[in-house]
């Protein structure tokens, strides 16, 4: 029976790939990667021969049972476009199917564009929340962003460019102005770090139109209360949720740990906008 190896890969200096990995790649029967052009750029750059197939978020479910029943007799490998597979891309589905049909699974750690960030942040990150990209629509944006409110500790993000002043604007509404770091093509050429509040960073990238790939870090709550929020702000908040289909008791207790709030005065004024 084959395994399956997770092989973390460069987040963008191709010199960040490890001695294993390569040997690994170069050892396995098969390479599985989420963006197969990305894939051999790097293994052509290290003369890796080995023959890679492709699987991303949009493969199909059968495209999945089927590298997991070659796992019977072959030895594959997983890649990401960049960084560590399972973080915001259809790793962690390939790995559950693998591990339900009894196949062994490894991993070959490596760079991550959530540990650089938090690395050059200056942040303690004794732990961290890590968000992924935030969602699409501005009400479930703002649904996510208030249920993390309350937390002491710093908040990763990822985030696309042409969303990245929506998602700016919406962590002030929803964290106020916080310490941040936005770290843009980190290990690339045209590696930018930005630090300073988040109304700061906002008016950055208006002035400067965000290009390439970006990680945030934003800092936690400070300690102490929570800042009060306003009636109307507590309400606009529930309207959000509202809008996106959240439960009474859920929707509460989230605004009320953004807001500084008694979750049941909060659970009142759902009841009475009802």
């Amino acid at each position: 029976m084959g395994e399956l190896v997770i092989v973390a890969t460069p987040i963008g200096n191709l010199e960040d790939i490890s001695h294993r990995a390569l040997r690994v790649l170069g050892e396995v029967d098969l390479i599985v990667a989420e963006d197969t052009r990305i894939t051999r750029r790097l293994l052509a750059r290290y003369d890796v021969r080995t023959p890679v197939q492709s699987f991303h978020a949009h493969s199909s479910p059968a495209r999945r049972t089927a590298l997991v029943a070659r796992l019977d007799t072959h030895r594959i490998a997983y890649v990401t476009d960049a960084g560590t597979p399972g973080l915001s891309d259809p790793g962690a589905d390939l790995v559950a199917e693998a591990v339900a049909a009894g196949h062994d699974v490894l991993a070959v750690p490596g760079p991550s564009a959530v540990t650089t960030a938090l690395a050059v942040s200056g942040m303690a990150a004794h732990s961290f929340t890590f968000l992924g990209f935030v969602p699409r629509t501005a009400a479930a944006r703002r649904s996510r962003l208030a249920g993390v409110a309350a937390v002491d500790h710093p908040l990763v993000v990822f985030e696309a460019p042409h969303r990245l002043l929506a998602t700016l604007d919406a962590l002030i509404a929803a964290l106020g102005d916080r310490p941040a770091v936005v770290c843009r093509e980190l290990t690339k050429m045209h590696e930018e770090i930005v630090r300073g509040p988040l109304a700061d960073l906002r008016a950055h990238f208006t002035e400067h139109a965000p290009r390439g790939e970006f990680t945030l870090v934003i800092a936690g709550r400070p300690p102490g209360p929570p800042p009060l929020w306003s009636v109307e702000d507590v309400a606009a908040a529930l309207a959000g949720r509202r809008a996106a289909g959240s439960g009474a008791r859920n929707a509460a207790r989230e605004v009320a740990a953004a807001a500084g709030w008694p979750v049941r005065d909060v659970y009142k004024m759902w009841e009475h906008d009802r």
